[in-house]
């Protein structure tokens, strides 16, 4: 009998995980065919080819990396892909934090609704609709930051923000966090709900105040999602497109042009699909080695330490 039962619990076993690789076989495949072999094609094959999609390709070994070395635009590009990151990593990273503390903090389950809906709402709507609708608070001559900055005798004349180079990407930046910081926010706050509610009781018994409880109790049993958050944002702001593509078009000049951008004109536009791959492969190497150093990192400041 023992014998029987060891057997029929090995074959049930074995059943759910077949079940279980079932399951996950659609999503594998998508994975496989729309992500990892291009990846894999555009690393080891495309980047070392001539290739405009009308004819096949040719292979030129590293002529497409020399030649990334003598475009004038690459400079300036790869300016952008630090700098864009170095401005809104932080700032979202802190906003999201702030709002999602404030909206965590309210006692009216009814307002909470209200404010949590709020911050979310332009994470669900299209980059493409509500960037028009930003051009025109940008504009120099009608819109409503220059209006507002007037009334309050801050400026006196209208500022370009989207066609200045000193203000294009201060522009982009106030526009990302106001369309993506309810995306953070609502991981920030899914993690002040899951804190033990015993630890702040603990903690104001003993008599922390509300900066020390926030210091001491909520900031270091927040690190998954503060570490989730940053890496994330690292890895989009380094492939930003949507932003500098619908408000500045890059301009001026190459100043808000992303490397994301740089690839579609060079792919989509000019159909050198060789030379685009090779820098998509380079983006993509970068982007891999900040994610595996994060992946590091965070085990010396990420606490996953519950009850």
């Amino acid at each position: 009998m023992k014998a029987f039962a060891k057997i029929s619990a090995k074959n049930r076993h074995r059943k759910e995980n077949f079940q279980g690789y079932l399951f996950i076989t659609p999503l594998f495949l998508f994975f496989v065919i729309f992500t990892a072999l291009p990846v894999i094609i555009t690393l080891f094959y495309l980047g070392f080819t001539k290739y405009n999609i009308m004819n096949s390709p040719q292979w030129v070994g590293l002529e497409n990396f020399k030649r990334l070395l003598q475009d004038s635009s690459i400079p300036q590009i790869a300016w952008n892909v630090i700098r864009l990151p170095l401005f809104l990593v932080p700032a979202h990273v802190c906003c999201s934090l702030l709002l999602a503390y404030g909206v965590y903090r309210i006692g009216n389950k009814y307002l909470k609704h209200i404010c949590r809906t709020a911050i979310y709402f332009p994470a669900i709507a299209t980059t493409a609709s509500v960037s028009i609708a930003w051009g025109y608070l940008f504009n120099k001559d009608l819109g409503v930051f220059n209006w507002a900055l007037k009334e309050l005798g801050i400026i006196t004349e209208g500022i370009p923000w989207l066609t200045s180079s000193k203000f294009a990407m201060i522009s982009i930046v106030i526009f990302s966090i106001w369309k993506f910081s309810g995306l953070h926010f609502l991981y920030y706050l899914i993690g002040f709900e899951n804190i033990p509610v015993t630890y702040y009781e603990a903690a104001r018994i003993d008599g922390a105040g509300e900066w020390t409880l926030f210091r001491k109790i909520v900031l270091p049993l927040l690190t998954p999602s503060i570490f989730y958050v940053l890496l994330t944002t690292m890895i989009g702001t380094m492939q930003a497109f949507d932003e500098p593509y619908f408000l500045t078009h890059g301009g001026p000049g190459d100043n808000t042009r992303t490397v994301a951008m740089f690839i579609y004109e060079k792919a989509f536009q000019s159909y050198d699909m060789g030379y685009a791959s090779s820098v998509a492969a380079l983006l993509f190497i970068a982007v891999f080695i900040l994610t595996a150093l994060q992946l590091y990192l965070q085990r010396k400041w990420v606490n996953y330490d519950y009850e």
